[in-house]
């Protein structure tokens, strides 16, 4: 029987690995988007004990990824040994070797400044490059795919691997959407700033002064408004349309700030009123009105 065709048990298993610079860290970062448990450096030979680990967290940690290369030292040897037991227990474990050419590795190191990890004292980057691709040649062997990152930049490693192991081919989006005030400043982590302080303020009729956005009068007052409607709509459409361009962008978080003047009012209820028709589409949306209890 080959590996291949062994039932699988526990959960999904990437071992990233490769010649460093290769993108390694920007590949660990799309699969933790993707919701996979990520490891930097974990020695291999603790690879089955994680396993068995991972096996009392109640399905918590169904996908686990974890990075192996030239710093596992003396550990380094025991890789595809270590790699084959664990597949020859059932466990479902790929391996993705990620490599590029000598001159693009040490364009990279030359733009960052950083010393190769096996260059020694003294040693040139070609010297480094050429010592570990010495030292993981058993694990390029055994990899079950080798990807080679010369002319990829970070957007598109990203996109590559989120597509070759996110369910759904694409890595999930976090979107938040906060209201807030403009006198209290723009919040500085905003990646869209949405201004609703073109509709007629609360604040000035003295029945719902008092009240906040998600008050149900504020609100129906606010979104009772011909030009609130047109700007949810629209607000909708354009999420429509920037969303998914975002996923494929390989975007993990998106925040949309939507302000008015003093944060408590017209923004809350606009900002609640679109997390709803977002949600509602099949978009999970944290809301966070940060001004409203400000005066």
């Amino acid at each position: 029987m080959t590996i291949a065709t062994l039932p699988t048990t526990g959960p999904q298993v990437v071992i990233l690995t490769g010649v460093s610079g290769s993108g390694k860290s920007t590949a660990l970062r799309a699969l933790e988007d993707a919701g996979f448990y990520c490891v930097d450096n974990l020695p291999i030979v603790f690879l089955e004990k994680l396993l068995e680990l991972s096996g009392h967290t109640a399905g918590e940690v169904s996908r686990i990824a974890l990075v192996v290369d030239a710093r596992e030292g003396r550990f380094l040897s025991d890789a595809p040994r270590v790699i084959q037991e664990v597949r020859q227990k059932g466990n479902d474990v790929q391996v993705l070797f990620l490599d590029a050419s000598d001159d693009s590795l040490v364009r990279r190191y030359s733009e960052t400044r950083r010393r190769h990890p096996l260059a020694g004292d003294g040693g040139s980057v070609p010297d480094g490059i050429a010592a570990e691709r010495r030292a993981l040649a058993d694990l390029k062997v055994i990899a079950d795919e080798v990807i080679d990152t010369t002319t990829l930049n970070v957007h598109e490693l990203k996109r590559l691997v989120a597509r070759r192991f996110a369910a759904g081919g694409g890595t999930r989006l976090g979107v938040t959407i906060v209201s807030f005030g403009f006198r209290f400043g723009i919040p500085t982590h905003a990646d869209m700033v949405l201004d609703v302080r073109f509709l007629p303020n609360p604040y000035f009729i003295p029945e719902l002064r008092p009240y906040p956005g998600t008050d149900p009068r504020v609100a129906g007052f606010v979104l009772g408004q011909p030009d609130a409607k047109a700007f949810l709509e629209r607000a909708v459409d354009l999420c429509g349309f920037l969303l998914p361009r975002y996923r494929t962008e390989g975007k993990s978080y998106l925040t949309i700030a939507i302000g008015c003047t003093g944060g408590k009012h017209r923004s809350v209820a606009l900002g609640g009123a679109l997390a709803e028709r977002l949600e509602a589409a099949g978009q999970p949306i944290r809301l966070w009105h940060r001004d409203v209890e400000k005066e």
